[in-house]
């Protein structure tokens, strides 16, 4: 099997608030989401989180904390999709739109998740807890989830 493709995602965290954004077009079009992205060849995955999120919403940080990595598997598609979770407490800037997200905050007890991917109703909520977690999730199309595994770990 081939190395997985790499991801990363930051979830911007101002309690009692999340930041998430809508994705317009591809992949995923009409969820709401972390931002971030692929990471290019030569660039690290911290280097990847920091670039999605502000081309995706505009919003610079100085600081991320890495919470979780989760690996997907969509049936009948060989290469996996290594996805690295940050979660960033402090930023620059104000929220806009981009050509790929529409974000907004919402209430923490008001997370929208019958709008976001099936698994981030397992592993969100760790986020949002600080805890750190390793995920694996089977998914059959983008609404069907055929098996899983979540566990809290001590260090990633």
């Amino acid at each position: 099997m081939s190395a997985p493709r790499l991801f990363a995602l930051v979830l911007v965290v101002q309690p009692p608030r999340v930041l998430l954004g809508k994705k317009k077009s591809g992949f995923g079009a009409g969820l709401w989401n972390g931002f971030g992205g692929i990471v290019e060849p030569g660039e690290s995955i911290e280097d990847a989180a920091r670039r999605g999120l502000k081309a995706e919403s505009g919003l610079t940080v100085d600081t991320l904390q890495k919470m979780g990595q989760i690996t997907f598997e969509f049936v009948g598609n060989s290469e996996l999709m290594e996805v690295h979770v940050f979660r960033a407490d402090q930023f620059h800037g104000e929220p806009k739109e981009s050509d790929e997200m529409q974000p907004q905050w919402f209430q923490l007890d008001e997370v929208p998740y019958k709008q976001m991917w099936p698994d981030d109703v397992y592993w969100f909520p760790l986020v949002l807890q600080r805890k750190l977690f390793r995920g694996y999730f089977k998914f059959q199309g983008q609404d069907t989830i055929v098996e899983h595994t979540l566990n809290e770990v001590e260090q990633l």
